[in-house]
């Protein structure tokens, strides 16, 4: 198959950038200055004032209470302790026989008594957060997530530690004071979490904070992974949005060219053949020359590798990290079942959608919404929809349309 890639209409958003409501500098400022270096904070009067409408204090009380959340979406910490899932779960009762959910009941004596309430995976559960974490990842180019902490007066949910992802730091409500200190360890990767240095973050912490701020509602820090922090509620019950920045790295890369070497390398018959009879394999000697063989066997699999081999490798990556807009079933299928030729179909948001075609002229769309085959009489008209981010029913025809709907890589109407 030859493989195309679509333009950027699939992953750019509707509605106002994401990226310019977190920080107070122009976006090439940060880029260049602050992205993976070093800290900002962006106060609230020198933002667009956005922030506030993306969760507020009665979000959590109804998160807890109401929508019949699961211990995934929630952690309970206090004095450095992270509690056991039972401590504050429940089983549903009648109709809802599930053992580990959240239990408003447990959370009131838990929290009263001085413990930090962490909702996890608000990009996945809160309207307003799926669209703006949506809208900042298809900017930024890489995956994003989001958690709401609530602390109470005078306490410290965490001690120090880093995280291994950026995170802009948003003040909901209430004062949080910020210790800031530099990293221990240098730009971690995803499996060097701080616990694999806790010496050296423990004697880190006892050092005089390089920067020490409080964050009033709508503030907004900015933290590269790997920087050292803690933070403590002041006066009054505080919380906060860590909007978490899951950075591709050159180590994804690398994984990427390694994966696709040895692939490319094992089909070279001489990394094939079999090692001599007798051989002892735990002696270096005796290996010498066949290390060698195969060393270069992976060299010129390397060599023969381009960066388009690499992002296409990457691309099942990005598409697994991040999901599409929301697609709603009911409505989606009576859309389809009464669609007009005089009707519009726009793109579905943040697919990170790719044609592969094939010498036929047929085609595979892959995406964030599955695998969708069309045939070479289809290629034209998909490709406009996916270059435009919009095409009307007629051009495409009713039955392409409506596999367009019911397969999710298209909604109704025309682009806001």
């Amino acid at each position: 198959m030859t493989d195309s890639i679509t333009s950027r209409a699939s992953a750019t958003s509707r509605g106002r950038p994401a990226l310019p409501a977190l920080v107070a500098v122009p976006e090439d400022v940060f880029a260049g200055r602050y992205w993976g270096l070093e800290p900002l904070i962006s106060r609230s009067a020198d933002l667009p004032g956005e922030l506030g409408d993306l969760f507020d204090v009665a979000a959590v009380d109804e998160l807890v209470s109401r929508r019949g959340l699961r211990a995934p979406f929630l952690r309970v910490a206090k004095d450095g302790r992270t509690y056991g899932d039972r401590e504050f779960t429940a089983g549903g009762g009648v109709g809802a026989a599930i053992a580990d959910q959240v239990s408003d009941d447990k959370l009131l004596r838990l929290f009263a008594d001085g413990a930090t309430l962490v909702l996890q995976g608000l990009h996945r559960t809160w309207p307003a957060l799926i669209d703006f974490t949506q809208r900042l990842s298809g900017e930024l180019g890489h995956p994003v997530q989001t958690n709401a902490y609530i602390t109470p007066s005078q306490n410290t949910g965490f001690d120090d530690h880093y995280d291994v992802h950026d995170v802009f730091v948003v003040q909901v409500a209430g004062e949080k004071r910020w210790r800031i200190r530099p990293p221990v360890h240098r730009w971690p990767l995803r499996d060097e979490p701080w616990t694999a240095h806790r010496d050296a973050v423990r004697t880190a912490a006892a050092e005089p904070p390089m920067l020490e701020l409080t964050l009033q509602p709508g503030d907004c820090l900015y933290l590269p992974r790997g920087y050292l922090h803690s933070a403590t509620a002041l006066g009054g019950v505080s919380t906060h949005l860590t909007i978490g920045v899951h950075v591709w790295t050159r180590r994804h890369l690398a994984d990427e060219l390694a994966t696709l070497a040895l692939t490319r390398a094992s089909r070279d018959p001489a990394l094939r053949v079999s090692l001599p009879a007798y051989a002892d394999v735990t002696r270096g000697g005796e290996l010498r020359d066949d290390v060698d063989l195969a060393r270069a066997a992976l060299v010129r699999a390397l060599e023969s590798l381009d960066a388009d081999d690499v992002a296409a490798a990457l691309g099942r990556r990005v598409r697994d990290a991040q999901r599409p807009e929301p697609v709603s079933p009911v409505a989606q299928t009576e859309a389809a079942a009464a669609l007009s030729p005089d009707a519009t179909l726009r793109l579905r948001e943040h697919l990170v959608a790719r044609i592969e075609e094939a010498p036929d002229g047929s085609a595979l769309v892959r995406s964030r919404a599955g695998d969708l085959r069309l045939a070479a009489a289809d290629v034209p008209a998909v490709r406009r929809l996916l270059d435009h981010g919009s095409a009307g029913v007629a051009d495409l025809g009713l039955d392409l349309a409506r596999r367009l709907l019911l397969t999710g890589l298209a909604l109704p109407g025309d682009p806001a």
